[in-house]
């Protein structure tokens, strides 16, 4: 709370000259809330100035910057009547906006000011501004006749006192009337008293005895003066005519009569009666009344009833205007002999009128986080009664987050009272009640129509926690999967919803890249709205990929070359259910896409071999004799278990054979000619030395392994022949479970001079079995046989493909 007074004095250029002197005295009365500042200001200025006239300059006496009169749109409110005075943004002075007539706004009453509101926005700053208007001698004094008539009897004595009606100046102070002069004063003198309402009366008293024989009527003038600068005055023409004798003058029974009226009274309520007695009779006795000193407001009110003296109402009475009423009644005789007395009226208040609701600055759009105590309306009542009925109490409807609070008199603050939620309520209808205290007290209302204004405060919400659907493999870029929807309990932009897919990676590579190596994905698809900031919310989706049948099967063993044959060897002496050798093949789709199965599709003879239907082995079906061919070529289909099936064939060359020449003889298509190249015969020579050499070095890197690995291993194998490890490709990257074939030991004899070799070999019988875990995770584990076996397997292979590079050097 702080009070500030300031007061200056300068001359002020829009006033006349002889009001050239201007006074401001300004008391702040200042109230620091949380969102209104209240202060107060008086000035003082006179009446009559011309438009335009400067008032005070308010910026600088309350301390506000030009610039915030600009852009807080300040302006002046007037609660109700006339404007007097304007305010000049630009330059933060209040001027006269109107003549200001002191007496036609105050009438008698001193001191006269009128009070006005100067409200600056954003934030909301109240200023009372009182402004003082100092009268001015702009009215003479005037009395209520130009000539009164006056009938004296000749017998009155000395000191008879006869009044006169007093002038009347509506000016106050000094600008009032200060004196009454009556001439001549050869016959009557006169005297002036003063009322204790501050109002004078006058009478003119007899200073001698009157002739009629010699005078029977006078003239005088009697001059009302004000003290006014220059002075003004008013004379009004007394005619006194001397009468016979009437030696009784009426005689008032009270000097002061008093009485009530209520303001809601009718016209033609009888206020009072008045009387006085006259002593003398007949016509002499007849007493009549007149209303000696009145205002023209008590006039033009009330009526006297000269014969006998009751006073009715002519009007109705208005106890906000004026309360009371003096008036000097005169009580006068046939013979002019008369008498005053005073009538005091009193106007008792009504609850005649209802509160008034003012808006003095109001917000009709609030953002839903606006915080507890945010102003949203300054309010001013007022109730133009008095006492209980004048005094008022506001309120406003229940169960909604406002309040109202009282800030200074006659003035409310709405207020809220709790957070805002514009997704629970966006707008509120809040109904100002105010009622008086009066019997049968009025009321008013007013509605205030306050909207929510929406902030991002909510973010997106999926139907779902979390998504999951399929989809089906070898789609076209650009089909929709499935569609999420996530909602904003938001408005506008702050509800207008974006889709992001967050792109995670996943062994280093964008998650998108590897969908078609994945069976399913599992993506994060983010929401986020349109706020400032943005707000957004992450959901799961998870994509089961189904498999499509769009892969055939592909066969790892055995591999399928066209620049060499080779041949699986199958003993003569084979039991059934020898194991010739196994198929082995996979299918890169899942589920029953990838079952396989293995037939028979064609054979030399079909009543030697047979296929096994699941795991592709290919076995002996009877014990083989002399009569079966050398040469036997099976084609095996292996096929997948998807709708439209897909399928791969495989050939396999099988030798039924003792010895390898005999295998020699039946797998290689060259003529033995009569006439040889000696040039032929060099490069073959050549070609066989060289792999000769290669064979040697190999033989020895492998006879060194086999060392090492003899001393590593508890179990000794004897072989006279080398071995060289074969492996199918991609057969260690594969997942299955398959049998190697038999292995053998070959002694191979090769001649420069011979289209033929010898070749023999020794079964070592026991069948080897690999195993690989299909998940490609689990570590394989064999015994030392299982080892051995294997190095035989790999030997055996290594033999095959030494016949194979033989065959294709002796064709050349």
């Amino acid at each position: 709370m702080a009070f500030l007074r300031l007061s200056s004095n300068a001359h002020n250029p829009w006033m006349v000259s002889r009001h050239s002197k201007w006074q401001v005295v300004c008391f702040i009365l200042c109230f620091y809330g949380v969102d209104v500042i209240y202060c107060n200001a008086r000035y003082s200025i006179t009446e009559e100035m011309p438009e335009g006239s400067f008032v005070g300059n308010i910026a600088k006496d309350l301390g506000i910057e030009i610039s915030r009169l600009i852009s807080g749109k300040a302006r002046v409110v007037t609660k109700g009547g006339r404007q007097y005075v304007d305010l000049s943004r630009d330059k933060g002075t209040l001027v006269v906006k109107e003549r200001i007539d002191r007496e036609e706004l105050c009438k008698q009453t001193t001191p006269c000011s009128f009070s006005f509101d100067l409200i600056v926005e954003n934030p909301i700053q109240l200023h009372r501004v009182t402004v003082e208007v100092q009268d001015i001698n702009d009215n003479a004094p005037l009395f209520p006749k130009e000539n009164v008539n006056l009938e004296v009897s000749e017998n009155a004595i000395s000191g008879t006192r006869f009044p006169l009606d007093s002038a009347i100046d509506t000016d106050v102070g000094l600008n009032g009337i200060q004196s009454y002069k009556l001439h001549p004063t050869d016959s009557f003198k006169l005297e002036v008293h003063s009322q204790t309402d501050g109002n004078k009366y006058i009478e003119m008293v007899l200073q001698r005895e009157l002739d009629r024989e010699e005078r029977d009527e006078i003239k005088l003038v009697l001059e009302a003066t004000d003290g006014g600068s220059p002075q003004k005055s008013g004379t009004v023409k007394i005619h006194v005519t001397v009468l016979d004798v009437n030696d009784n003058a009426p005689v008032c029974k009270q000097s002061v009569f008093k009485t009530e009226v209520r303001e809601n009274s009718p016209a033609g309520t009888v206020i009072g009666t008045v009387s006085a007695a006259d002593a003398d009779e007949g016509v002499n006795g007849q007493v009549s009344y007149s209303f000696a000193v009145a205002s023209k407001e008590a006039r033009e009110l009330f009526e006297i009833n000269t014969d006998t003296g009751e006073i009715r109402l002519l009007d109705h009475l208005d106890y906000e205007s004026q309360n009371r009423y003096q008036i000097n009644i005169k009580a006068r005789d046939k013979g002019g002999l008369a008498d005053t007395c005073k009538i005091v009226i009193d106007v008792i208040d009504e609850n005649d009128n209802s509160p008034t609701i003012q808006l003095m600055s109001f917000s009709n759009t609030l953002p839903e986080n606006s915080p507890v105590g945010t102003t949203v309306a300054v309010i001013n009542v007022e109730d133009a009664d008095s006492g209980k009925n004048g005094l008022v109490q506001c309120s406003i409807n229940q169960n909604i987050p406002f309040k109202i609070e009282s800030s200074l008199t006659d003035y409310y603050s709405l207020v809220t009272d709790d957070m805002l939620d514009r997704e629970s309520l966006a707008e509120y209808n809040i109904t100002i009640l105010v009622s008086d205290q009066g019997i049968s007290a009025r009321h008013a209302n007013k509605t205030l129509n306050v909207k929510i204004s929406d902030v991002n405060d909510n973010p997106p919400v999926f139907e779902f926690e979390e998504y999951k659907t399929f989809v089906s493999e070898n789609n076209s870029p650009g089909l929709t999967i499935m569609t999420v929807k996530a909602n904003d309990a938001d408005w506008g932009p702050n509800a207008q919803m974006s889709y992001f897919l967050k792109d995670e990676d996943m062994r280093g590579a964008p998650l998108s890249s590897l969908v078609s190596q994945m069976k399913s994905v599992r993506v994060c698809v983010k929401a986020q709205d349109g706020g400032s900031p943005p707000l957004s919310t992450n959901v799961t989706l998870d994509i089961i990929i189904q498999d499509q049948n769009d892969n055939a099967p592909q066969v790892l063993y055995p591999v399928q070359t066209g620049a060499s044959v080779v041949a699986e060897i199958v003993p003569r002496a084979a039991d059934v259910g020898y194991l010739v050798t196994k198929v082995v093949a996979v299918d890169v789709d899942s589920g029953q896409n990838a079952w396989l199965s293995y037939k028979l599709q064609k054979a030399t003879d079909r009543a030697l071999f047979e296929v096994g239907l699941q795991n592709g082995e290919i076995r002996t079906v009877r014990q083989v004799n002399d009569k079966d061919a050398v040469k036997q070529k099976l084609t095996v289909v292996v096929e997948d278990n998807g709708q439209s099936s897909r399928s791969a064939v495989v050939s396999i060359n099988v030798a039924v054979a003792d010895s390898f020449p005999e295998v020699l003889s039946e797998f290689t298509d060259f003529t033995h000619g009569k006439l040889y190249d000696e040039s032929l015969t060099f490069y073959l020579v050549l070609a066989l030395a060289a792999v000769s050499f290669l064979f040697i070095t190999c033989v020895a890197v492998i006879i060194s392994v086999k060392i090492y690995r003899w001393r590593q291993s508890s179990f000794l194998y004897q072989s006279n022949l080398p071995v060289i490890p074969y492996y199918p490709p991609h057969y260690a990257d594969t997942g299955v479970t398959g049998t190697l074939p038999h292995g053998y030991n070959y002694e191979v004899c090769m001649t420069t001079d011979s289209r033929k070799s010898d070749c023999k070999f020794s079964t070592l019988g026991g069948q080897n079995v690999l195993v690989v875990d299909p998940s490609f995770t689990e570590t394989m584990q064999r015994s030392m046989k299982e080892k051995n076996i294997l190095e035989k397997s790999e030997q055996q292979e290594m033999v095959r493909s030494l016949f194979a590079f033989s065959s294709n050097v002796v064709r050349q």
